[in-house]
């Protein structure tokens, strides 16, 4: 595990360790602080890894000296607690090894997704709500912290729109996958002739960009609109004018965020997506392969769809990139998604 050419090479990760201390050490290195901010957070990314590869190893080695002393001394109840470690390790080991997945440069940061209806109102609203309940579950299981940026209700059921923000190591690494359009099949609950649907609702995935690394965005640049803030239950919210709408001149693009109280914070929120959409847009430009970080863009509809949720006339999630299919649908929707989110990092590793 620790060789040069191994699944883990030690020797290599420390020498880019040693590296990035020498360049840290070096005179006028800390004058260029987007540099120095990367640089840093390289450092901790590497020192991370090797970190859990050690303890991996350590923990081997446990298991090893615990099957050494169960042999020798016949104990049953030894035998009982080397199981139990060896399915932990094993799980642990399962983690590390699509970690390793985890090599594009934006990995290791936060995410901030967006979750839209497609055409259809309540029902795909509905479908719209049911996806970020998935996703919030999905991320309650791995610790992350979650935040609604922005959240827009619809007028009956679901939402007409909603960001949230996921904080956590490798959060953009996984959540990538999820870009893209996502399919309902059911019998609706709004219908009441209980007639089987078909809905649409696209998901978008960027990273979370840090204000040094995304640059200085000139204010000239910028148009900042403030409203009031829509939405049911609504107080002081509603009242005066807090929300945020702000507009990149140059590229057109739109952000607003009206989810908070405050209209300063508001402003950081919309202004934290807008960086993030911003890199999104110049990584367009700089690379053909613009899939890799959020995904296709596609129209919200039939034939566009990157996974399939079937409900009606029989039970199965199935992602068309990858072909991996699971028929327990609600554990699915419970936040089971780590089968699709690693076939599509091994997926993405053969292209």
């Amino acid at each position: 595990m620790t060789t040069s050419g191994g699944i883990f090479d030690l020797p290599s990760l420390t020498t880019q360790i040693q590296t990035l201390d020498a360049r840290m050490a070096a005179p006028g290195f800390w004058d260029d602080r987007r540099t120095s901010q990367s640089a840093i957070r390289q450092k901790n990314i590497l020192e991370r890894e090797v970190k859990n590869w050690a303890d991996m190893e350590r923990r081997l080695d446990d298991l090893a000296a615990m099957v050494e002393l169960a042999e020798s001394e016949q104990d049953a109840s030894l035998e009982g607690d080397l199981t139990i470690e060896l399915t932990q390790a094993e799980q642990a080991l399962a983690k590390l090894r699509v970690e390793l997945l985890l090599r594009g440069e934006m990995d290791a940061n936060n995410a901030i997704m967006s979750i839209h209806p497609g055409a259809g109102g309540t029902e795909s609203q509905d479908w719209a709500e049911m996806l970020m309940r998935m996703y919030v579950r999905w991320a309650e299981t791995k610790g992350y912290k979650i935040e609604t940026l922005d959240h827009l209700p619809g007028e009956q059921a679901g939402i007409k729109s909603v960001t949230l923000s996921f904080t956590g190591g490798n959060a953009y690494g996984f959540l990538k996958s999820e870009a893209g359009v996502h399919r309902l099949v059911r019998i609706s609950p709004f219908d009441a002739n209980k007639r089987r649907h078909t809905s649409f609702a696209s998901v978008f995935v960027y990273p979370e960009i840090e204000e040094d690394v995304a640059g200085d965005i000139p204010e000239k640049d910028l148009k900042i609109d403030t409203f009031r803030s829509g939405g049911a239950g609504g107080q002081n919210v509603n009242k005066v004018e807090t929300a945020i709408r702000i507009t990149h001149l140059p590229s057109g693009i739109v952000v607003q965020c009206q989810n908070e109280r405050s209209q300063l914070k508001n402003k950081m929120t919309a202004m934290k997506v807008m960086r993030a959409r911003l890199f999104e847009l110049e990584q367009k430009k700089k690379e053909e392969e613009f899939n890799a970080f959020v995904g296709e863009k596609k129209e919200i509809g039939f034939g566009s769809q990157i996974r399939s949720y079937v409900f009606q006339p029989y039970q199965i999630v199935k992602d068309h990139r990858t072909n991996q299919e699971v028929g327990h649908i609600s554990a699915v929707m419970d936040g089971h998604l780590d089968p699709f989110i690693e076939a599509y990092l091994l997926h993405s590793l053969k292209q």
